[in-house]
């Protein structure tokens, strides 16, 4: 069995003395393992690092093998993430958050294009707004998706505000001031998810994270593994401390 694809790095993780087992996302073959021998090198642990973009063949006797990788790297940002701490975490947080969540060798080729556009988009200012549509399309590509489009009490699709943590759909300000309590904010930037604002307020950022947050806890971390990715959580907590801060 073989196939050629391209991949991002989601995690390296030794295997005997010199061999990786490496996990990738790929375009058409979705999250996807196998063993790189001799991967444990100098030149090896620059290759794969988390977020490369690489051209890669696996190659297996079976297809339920674990099979072999042989990597090419095309592109790498890591210079613009390790002089930046923030982007940092958010390249660790994407790439936990991908590797947990989807099944192994399920291909999500519309979830891959927004991993690889994130990752071009990184010098950009507003890449924290894609950030977080991204977790939200982990939510939509496993059968999660919320409805932000309509009011779910009224069928409105104007001045929308709140989300209901029972059903995920969204809620208008004035269906919703009743219980806005038990509701969560529904940040303006992601009324029109088709569009990147120039400038969106890191606090707006940290609601967004809460609301995906709350869905993924729900749908998947409780499913997997009982809690998120440590790396989430150290994102989210950098974005909230920065939000405080700048709105002071």
């Amino acid at each position: 069995m073989k196939w050629n694809d391209r991949g991002i790095v989601l995690s390296a993780k030794k295997y005997s003395e010199s061999g990786l087992i490496l996990s990738i996302m790929t375009a058409n073959h979705g999250n996807h393992k196998g063993l790189v021998r001799w991967g444990n090198s100098k030149a090896g642990r620059s290759l794969y690092q988390p977020g490369n973009m690489i051209q890669v063949s696996w190659n297996a006797r079976l297809e339920d093998h674990l099979g072999s990788f042989r990597c090419e790297l095309v592109k790498t940002s890591l210079s613009e993430f390790l002089s930046d701490p923030l982007k940092l975490s958010a390249l660790s947080s994407i790439c936990a958050l991908t590797e947990l969540s989807f099944p192994e060798r399920e291909p999500h080729p519309i979830f891959y294009g927004g991993l690889e556009e994130l990752l071009l988009r990184i010098s950009e200012p507003n890449w924290t707004q894609r950030y977080v549509s991204l977790e939200l399309l982990i939510l939509s590509e496993l059968g999660f998706g919320l409805d932000l489009a309509t009011c779910a009490v009224s069928g409105m699709t104007e001045d929308l505000a709140y989300v209901s943590p029972k059903t995920g759909r969204a809620v208008s300000k004035e269906a919703g001031a009743p219980y806005r309590r038990k509701l969560m904010i529904l940040p303006e930037f992601l009324l029109n998810r088709k569009k990147i604002f120039r400038d969106v307020p890191l606090v707006e950022i940290h609601q967004g994270l809460s609301l995906s947050g709350y869905f993924l806890d729900r749908h998947i971390f409780s499913q997997r593994t009982g809690r998120e990715p440590s790396a989430r959580t150290r994102f989210v907590d950098r974005i909230k401390q920065m939000s405080t801060i700048s709105s002071m």
